[in-house]
């Protein structure tokens, strides 16, 4: 039985991908927060290894990647869907909410590919990172939740050339808008809120079809996987015309 491990797979589209992959036979190891989501996880069969975790606690993700390493025979495919996103102007943030959004959506993501990296290797594996249109475009009133999504396509595209070597492969999927937690925010200072729960978004999907695009992208061997039309869309656009990119984000994104 191949192994998934899925950061902050407890809830969202962590948990839609989880179900699906245990659909396909996989075991999956889920790391997030503790609380009653983890708790709830637990709920979706006996293929699911639960694992309390704070990705922003150096020791905490090194000795939880080991002791996951320790317990399966394998590590075959890493997701790294962990993050947390920022609403609001620059001119209003304070510094230490820049660092927090990078904390968990960069360094986070880092500390764990750093634990499980040797594992990948052994096992001819992938990693998976989830991205975002923020990630390879602008996104208004998102500098924080960019930056640190512009960081972690660089980081995975420098790992995608210094891992094939080892018959490891490395793909980026960029979600445009989820709807995962619409109405449940969990507003915390300075803008922070849960993935999936902007008021501005358009164009929403649900959780299982950006999980199923998402999947097939792997399976088809896809680098970069823009997920949903207006991801589709905007990936070209910023590419072939940047300048109109940013006069239709202005337009539409405007809260």
């Amino acid at each position: 039985m191949k192994t998934a491990v899925i950061t902050g797979g407890a809830g969202g589209l962590g948990r839609a991908l989880a179900q699906r992959l245990l659909g396909e036979g996989w075991h999956v190891a889920i790391l997030d927060l503790p609380g009653a989501e983890l708790d709830k996880a637990k709920d979706l069969g006996d293929a699911v290894g639960v694992w309390p975790c704070d990705l922003t606690e150096h020791d905490q993700v090194s000795e939880t990647c080991a002791a996951i390493v320790a317990s399966r025979p394998s590590i075959d495919l890493v997701i790294y869907n962990a993050g947390i996103t920022q609403i609001g102007l620059f001119a209003d943030m304070p510094a230490e909410v820049h660092r927090k959004v990078f904390d968990v959506n960069y360094f986070g993501a880092v500390e764990v590919a750093a634990g499980l990296l040797r594992a990948v290797r052994e096992a001819g594996g992938a990693h998976l990172a989830i991205s975002s249109v923020a990630g390879f475009a602008p996104l208004h009133r998102r500098s924080a939740y960019s930056a640190s999504k512009h960081a972690l396509e660089g980081f995975f595209r420098t790992l995608a050339s210094e891992e094939k070597p080892h018959g490891v492969s490395v793909h980026i999927a960029a979600p445009s808008f989820v709807a995962t937690n619409l109405g449940n925010p969990e507003n915390r200072p300075g803008g922070i809120a849960r993935p999936g729960s902007a008021a501005d978004g358009i164009d929403y999907m649900n959780a299982d079809q950006a999980a199923r695009v998402i999947l097939d992208g792997v399976r088809r061997g896809r680098a970069m996987i823009p997920v949903g039309r207006v991801a589709r869309i905007a990936w070209w656009i910023s590419r072939l015309a940047p300048g109109l990119y940013v006069r239709l984000m202005e337009r539409n994104i405007t809260n």
